[in-house]
This record gives C-alpha cells, structure tokens and sequence, in this order.
C-alpha cells in the first residue's frame, strides 16, 4: 500500500466458497458482482488509510463506471486486486481498479465513493 495513491491485494479463490455451489453447477465461475466488491474493498482500505480519524467515516459507493469483464475467473485462481486513486475532491474519491489473474486482466473500471462521517449517519438505517 502506498496511500493516498496505491494499493495491491490478493484473493485467493478456492473451490469451497460457498458462492460455487450455484454459480454454475457445470462450470464454476466467481460471480463479476462479487470481483467487483473485492476492488471495492481493496479500495475502501486505501481510503481510510489516507484520511484522518477513518474510524469515524464510512466509504460509500457513488458510481460505478467502465466496467468490463475480461476473462472468467476459477477456483484455483488468484485475484491480484489493484487501485489507483486518480482524483480526489473533498470526500470524493475516484478511482481505477484492476482484478488480474496470472498477469492477465479479468476485470477493470473505475468507481467513485465518497467518504460519510458515521456521526452524520445516526437514525439512518
């Protein structure tokens, strides 16, 4: 991790996640929403490493956008999760994402979240 600009996770994906049982049955295939949420959490841990007090903020999504899917991905696959932040204003924040696996892309996009102090999150569910 190098905030505010980069971040690098990994994700092993192994044939007993509970998501395979149904996704599909004839060829498992991790679902792109759930790809798409593993950036969106790589993300998320950048940002509140770059930003004073995050204990008292929450990252929420704003758009998603440019989103493509590559390739499949497959049990025994390694999700190598990178974010670029490339523009932030205030508590916005956008960014780059890239899922790859042996080098090769299988998902890429940007999203843009914004940073919400819990305190001003009270009484909403």
């Amino acid at each position: 991790m190098n905030p505010p600009k980069t971040i690098v996770a990994l994700k092993n994906v192994t044939v007993n996640e509970p998501f395979f049982q149904g996704h599909f049955p004839d060829k498992r295939i991790m679902p792109g929403v759930l790809i798409v949420e593993a950036m969106a959490q790589t993300g998320g841990i950048l940002l509140y490493h770059s930003v004073p007090e995050p204990e008292k903020k929450f990252v929420l999504f704003s758009k998603i956008d440019n989103m493509k899917f590559r390739r499949p991905v497959v049990p025994g696959d390694q999700l190598r999760l990178e974010v670029e932040l490339l523009k932030s204003k205030g508590n916005f924040f956008h960014v780059h994402a890239k899922a790859l696996v042996e080098g090769e892309v299988a998902v890429e996009g940007e999203m843009l979240a914004f940073l919400q102090n819990k305190e001003d999150m009270n009484g909403r569910t």
